[in-house]
């Protein structure tokens, strides 16, 4: 089909309604969605599921990918692994319902756990959540954000060689490696880490100030090498999927910023603007 925009969502509106309308006014006719009024996809009651998959559906808009809470920064390693599970297995139905194949995952913080331990239960972890993939027919992302396979490139090189599965692949985002803490030359590492097993790229931006505080832009004004990566991932690999936007300059899901009623218009605005930039500096032909 080859590349195509898209976005998560609640990056630009907290209701579904307004999600829409963002992407429709930005020409995209798919989303990647993570939270309605807060609440993620995959945990969201069948009732409140069933209203989101209706809209969607009367709306004919596409959905790229569940941007789910597992195994994510806000669980750790020593968690209730069933409660990654159990999400999943939730998902899986809804994900064949809205006919998307990916769903986005991460590899635990490492809280309390000493090195060897958080490597371990990453591992085994993230194997049994593809075991799971398999049997539902659904394919894991694994994003290179928060977890062990992401605390830098040689991890996320391990993972996926333990994890030979067709049903474990990555999402590839470019403006994670330097917005948690690495060098902006790590980028190109993680990218050769993961390799042919991107499946699936979130196009975010940002620079160190001179304060050394991390300043999330729009693309193409950082230091993540946006298009660059998207270049490389397109002529190296073949790449044919969605870009899709991921801000964090007004909206952070992780620390709540701009999630004050009075940021909605702003990050509205923002997130079409961002929208916009993206396409300009990534349309096909420019890349």
């Amino acid at each position: 089909m080859g590349v195509k925009f898209t976005g998560i969502s609640d990056e630009g509106a907290d209701k579904l309604t307004d999600q829409i309308s963002l992407h429709k006014k930005l020409g995209w006719d798919s989303m990647e969605i993570r939270t309605v009024d807060g609440v993620n996809i995959c945990e969201m009651s069948d009732s409140s599921f069933s209203r989101a998959a209706d809209l969607l559906q009367e709306n004919s808009m596409k959905i790229a990918a569940f941007a789910s809470s597992i195994a994510n920064w806000g669980r750790e390693i020593r968690g209730d692994f069933e409660l990654d599970k159990n999400d999943l297995l939730r998902a899986a139905p809804r994900m064949h319902k809205l006919n998307t194949s990916y769903v986005r995952i991460m590899s635990y913080a490492q809280g309390s756990a000493a090195e060897d331990e958080w490597a371990d239960e990453a591992l085994k972890r993230v194997k049994e959540l593809t075991r799971i993939a398999e049997g539902e027919g659904i394919i894991l992302l694994h994003e290179n954000c928060d977890g062990w396979g992401s605390a830098k490139p040689e991890n996320l090189g391990t993972l996926l060689e333990k994890i030979q599965s067709n049903a474990l692949k990555v999402v590839f985002d470019m403006g994670n490696p330097l917005s948690h803490g690495h060098r902006e030359e790590a980028v190109w590492e993680f990218l050769k880490a993961a390799g042919d097993r991107i499946a699936h790229i979130h196009i975010k931006d940002c620079f160190v100030d001179n304060e050394g505080a991390i300043v999330h832009c729009f693309p193409g004004e950082g230091q993540c090498h946006v298009k660059e990566i998207v270049n490389s991932i397109i002529s190296k690999y073949g790449y044919s999927g969605y870009l899709s936007i991921e801000p964090h300059m007004i909206f952070q899901f992780h620390n709540k910023k701009g999630s004050d009623e009075g940021a909605e218009t702003i990050k509205a605005e923002t997130y079409l603007e961002y929208g916009q930039k993206a396409m300009r500096l990534l349309a096909p032909g420019t890349i």
